[in-house]
This record gives C-alpha cells, sequence and structure tokens, in this order.
C-alpha cells in the first residue's frame, strides 16, 4: 500500500503544479490587462461624456446620483479659475503632476495620512476616472505616470472640463459643477457670480463636511480668500482660454 501511496502522491503534485502555474498565469494577465486599460481608454476621453469611479459605484448600487454634464464653454469662467487657484495653481504650467508642490507637501507631512496639497487637478481626474478614493502608497504609485499620460495626450481645457464634471459637489450625490450650482443656488453653473464660484470652488474637497449652499465662517473665508486670488492669478487659467 505504501508503494502504491508514492507514485499517486508524485502524480496528483504532477498534476496540480500546472494548474497552480496557470492560475498565477491568468492572474497576471488580468492584472496588467487592469493596469493597461486606463491608458488604452484615455485617448477615447477627448470626447464623450465620461463617468468616474464613483459615479459608476453609486450607479451599481442603487445609491442616488445626479450629473448633468455641461462643457467648459458653458461654465462661469470664474468658477474654472477659481478651481484652479483653490485646487491646482500651477495646473497650466505643469505636466500632470507638480513636482515643486509635491516636494513641500511631502516635507510638511509626517507621513502619507498627514499629506495635505501636492494633487493637481489632473491627478485628481485620474483618481476620479480610473482609480479609488482615500489615501494608499499604492494608489499614488498609479497615479503618477496615469496624470503624465492623460497631460500628454488630453488638452488642459478638456482635463479641467472632465473634472468639473466628474468631481463631487455635494452631500447627496451631486457630481459635476452644474448639479453643484444647481443644488447650492439654483442657477447655473454658466450664471454664478464671482463670490458663488469662489464659494462653490471652497467646497473641494469635502462636500460632505462643506456646503456651500448653507456656508459656515470657514467656508466664507476660504471663498474671499480665493476672490482675492483670482484677482492676482494673472495668467493661471491662460491654457483653458485657448482654443483647444
Amino acid at each position: 500500500m505504501a508503494r502504491s501511496g508514492k507514485p499517486l502522491s508524485l502524480s496528483y503534485r504532477a498534476l496540480r503544479l500546472p494548474r497552480i502555474r496557470r492560475s498565477f498565469r491568468v492572474i497576471g494577465i488580468a492584472v496588467l490587462a487592469l493596469l493597461v486599460l486606463p491608458y488604452v481608454l484615455t485617448p477615447l476621453y477627448a470626447f464623450g461624456r465620461p463617468y468616474s469611479t464613483v459615479m459608476i459605484w453609486r450607479l451599481v448600487t442603487g445609491q442616488r446620483m445626479q450629473r448633468i454634464y455641461e462643457p467648459l464653454s458653458r461654465i462661469s469662467p470664474s468658477l474654472a479659475l477659481s478651481v484652479i487657484v483653490a485646487e491646482d495653481g500651477r495646473f497650466c504650467s505643469h505636466y500632470g503632476v507638480d513636482f515643486r508642490e509635491l516636494r513641500d507637501a511631502i516635507a510638511d507631512a509626517d507621513d502619507l495620512q498627514d499629506m495635505r496639497g501636492g494633487s493637481t487637478i489632473t491627478q485628481q481626474v485620474a483618481k476620479n476616472l480610473f482609480l479609488w478614493q482615500g489615501r494608499s502608497y499604492l494608489r499614488k504609485a498609479l497615479e503618477f505616470p496615469l496624470a503624465l499620460w492623460i497631460d500628454l495626450v488630453l488638452s488642459k481645457r478638456r482635463i479641467l472640463e472632465i473634472y468639473l464634471n466628474v468631481a463631487e459637489w455635494g452631500p447627496n450625490g451631486e457630481f459635476g459643477v452644474e448639479a453643484g450650482s444647481r443644488r447650492a443656488f439654483g442657477k447655473s453653473a454658466r450664471d454664478l457670480s464671482r463670490s458663488q464660484a469662489a464659494l462653490l470652488a471652497a467646497v473641494l474637497p469635502n462636500p460632505y463636511m462643506r456646503d456651500a449652499r448653507s456656508p459656515d465662517a470657514t467656508l466664507r473665508r476660504l471663498a474671499r480668500l480665493y476672490v482675492g486670488r483670482d484677482a492676482r492669478a494673472g495668467y493661471a487659467d491662460d491654457c483653458i482660454r485657448r482654443t483647444p
């Protein structure tokens, strides 16, 4: 019995090893496909009305999701400038990742959880379209090269337009500035005043804690700060004024 059992065990192992190798190969191919897919899809986002991963998740899980897509030409220039000033002052001059701001953010933080700033609009587009929320070294490692690719493939106008239409602007599934503007002020994003635009920009990045419809003292202070920066911004939005 011992002699007959040994060949059986060897035979089982011999059959099992190829299966394990095939499983790892399939997993490896699947992971590689997931890594490559955003780079394939990015050129297609020069057109259309893309959805973020959070928007898709809310739709799949039956949660409320409101988004009215508006081209950049139908969004208040004051809002576009306020968002650039608030989120990424060097948006027109970097190539997707602002390494100078990133160095400063890392220097001011004890670890990744404490790090604030340094994330460009293009990086946020990469995260919103293809990655997940939350802070992690893995997500940042995937986000950096993807942001550089997005900046290479898409125009600055298109990147900002996508961001304004996929960012979350309200606490109950309001995505995009049009939905955020209608909720906060009862008017279209193209009709916002400079102070209203600054208030809406100040909602980012946390529409759950900041409400432009009922702004507290902190939100009003931020809005005033952005209005002042807008006046001194110079050519901060020069790249989006040009024809794409």
